[in-house]
């Protein structure tokens, strides 16, 4: 374990310059902070190029247990509670952040042979939103995940908090070509379906059974006319009340629990 205290250390100012999307990607690196992100990063494998704490650690939940494992790892660095927040992204730190590597899934890493379920981000920008919609695919069984390129970066440190650990379980791809990707889809016979004030079919009418892509648009403009004419299938939700449109996280969290519901028969 080493000991940091002042902030003009190299380690400290690399920290910092992974809150630049540039430097996170030059370097395949991003941050995780919280206790439980980093006990669920540990947990499935990851080995963090460094692990900070401060004192602050052992006051808040789970703190002292998470120490406990982390102890004895060579990448462990104690800084002050000051730097710590200096460091930190929320409001309430935790005491513990730590710097892990990504590796971009390849598109047949996110392409089953059958019984696809896929989402596809198409220019969300909105941090808090791609993270639940992230954890909500792995709650749901989302087979993997396609990121349009004007999308928030995924390891943007809100959405990364967002997810709760949810994106070390699921693979993600980066794709530029959005017909290229539908084109790669449609060849291996994947239905491409998405929302639309247009769309006649409800979400308890469409088939979710088989091999499909659902696009996820916008939180302002929705699904962008270009992957409209791509759809197979416009959807919408069954809405009763006064409201115009829902939350692009709760509609695509409503949509898969519609998949999960006809595909694993709950209630």
């Amino acid at each position: 374990m080493k000991d940091i205290t002042s902030s003009s250390n190299p380690i400290i100012k690399e920290v910092k310059g992974l809150y630049k999307k540039k430097e996170r990607w030059n370097k395949n690196l991003f941050i995780i902070e919280g206790v439980k992100i980093v006990e669920e990063c540990i947990r499935w494998g990851k080995t963090p190029k460094y692990i900070l704490f401060s004192e602050e650690l052992f006051s808040v939940n789970g703190g002292e247990e998470l120490f406990s494992i982390l102890k004895n790892n060579h990448n462990l660095i104690k800084v002050p509670n000051s730097l710590f927040r200096e460091l930190a992204d929320t409001e309430k730190p935790q005491g513990i952040l730590a710097v892990v590597d990504f590796n971009i899934s390849k598109m047949d890493e996110v392409v089953k042979e059958k019984k696809n379920f896929i989402i596809i981000l198409d220019e969300l920008q909105d941090p808090g939103n791609v993270g639940t919609i992230i954890r909500s695919a792995d709650a749901f069984g989302v087979s993997g995940i396609i990121v349009t390129e004007n999308c928030v970066d995924v390891y943007n440190p809100k959405v990364v908090r967002a997810t709760m650990g949810s994106l070390f379980h699921i693979p993600i791809t980066y794709i530029k070509d959005k017909k290229e990707v539908i084109n790669y889809l449609k060849d291996r016979q994947i239905r491409i379906y998405t929302t639309s004030l247009q769309g006649e079919t409800y979400i308890y009418d469409a088939d979710f059974k088989e091999n499909f892509a659902f696009i996820i648009g916008n939180e302002s403009k929705g699904v962008t006319e270009e992957m409209i004419k791509f759809a197979d299938l416009l959807i919408k939700i069954p809405m009763e009340g006064n409201a115009e449109s829902l939350n692009a996280a709760i509609a695509s969290s409503i949509i898969m629990y519609e998949v999960a519901r006809q595909r694993f028969n709950i209630s």
